[in-house]
């Protein structure tokens, strides 16, 4: 079942739009995070910043490829930069949380860190449902690609949030990069999906000439 154009039309002002949401949040999200970590010496809040940096990278690789007027050209590209976004943070989160563990690093406690990853863990899973929604509908395998990023980045927030406040109240300095450590493992596995065009139903390859079409093709199955 192919979507009309007004329709795809609508979509693809809707995911520009919440790209835009994602990128500004996130830039703000970096500055204060990275502040509130450098004068806490908190590792966990500091990379918790750049892991917002990599997220505009991922988001900005959406935004240029619905800025042109044939998206579906450019899809490929865009999950190629995903893809890398998602290993990157995988690799900088296994460092910084095995630094943590090994060098027994003890933060002091941050309530603004704790304030803002805690606004992080309510906002971000709503930017990402509504893009995964629209990405899905539109048969953009970026776009799916992007909301799970920012899903991910979701989770690293939780695992933060959780750590500062297990230090803050219990001295508990290792709890954090444990969870990191695991999330980065999912940041693997995701990279390579992204990477495979796997975010839809079924699996799209970045060989593949048609573009991500899954919505459609699942309807078709359904109806």
């Amino acid at each position: 079942m192919s979507i009309a154009v007004d329709r795809r039309a609508v979509l693809r002002r809707r995911i520009r739009l919440l790209v835009a949401a994602t990128i500004t949040y996130n830039v703000i999200e970096a500055v204060v995070a990275i502040t509130a970590g450098t004068i806490a010496s908190s590792i966990a809040l500091i990379g918790f910043g750049l892991d917002s940096v990599i997220e505009v990278s991922s988001a900005a690789a959406v935004a240029w490829q619905f800025a042109g007027p044939d998206h579906e050209r450019r899809e490929k590209v865009a999950l190629r930069v995903i893809a890398g976004s998602f290993f990157v943070l995988a690799a900088y989160v296994t460092v910084e949380a095995l630094r943590t563990l090994v060098g027994g690093h003890e933060p002091e406690r941050s309530d603004v860190g704790i304030a803002l990853v805690a606004v992080s863990v309510v906002i971000m899973p709503f930017l990402s449902w509504a893009q995964r929604r629209a990405g899905r509908e539109l048969g953009s395998a970026s776009a799916v690609a992007d909301s799970k990023q920012t899903l991910l980045c979701t989770y690293l927030s939780a695992a933060v949030l959780v750590g500062l406040v297990l230090n803050a109240t219990l001295g508990w300095w290792w709890a954090d990069p444990v969870v990191a450590l695991g999330l980065a493992a999912v940041a693997v596995r995701e990279g390579r999906e992204a990477l495979r065009g796997e975010t839809c139903c079924p699996p799209v390859r970045l060989d593949d000439e048609d573009g991500c079409d899954c919505c459609a093709e699942e309807d078709e199955a359904t109806s």
